[in-house]
């Protein structure tokens, strides 16, 4: 029998900064409605939106 939950089970969120979906972490379990950002990098980026061309 198989252990944890399919990774398309779990929950995702778009990026606030690049707007690409992002999946829920074991890390983020505590805080996932506070997490907006899908990386290190989009954190840093937040200032300014990215548009795609």
């Amino acid at each position: 029998m198989p252990r944890g939950t399919a990774k398309s089970d779990l929950p995702s969120k778009p990026c606030a900064v690049c707007g690409r979906p992002f999946s829920w972490r074991k890390k983020w379990e505590k805080v996932w409605d506070e997490v907006r950002y899908c990386s290190d990098a989009c954190r840093g980026r937040r200032g300014s939106r990215v548009t795609s061309q």
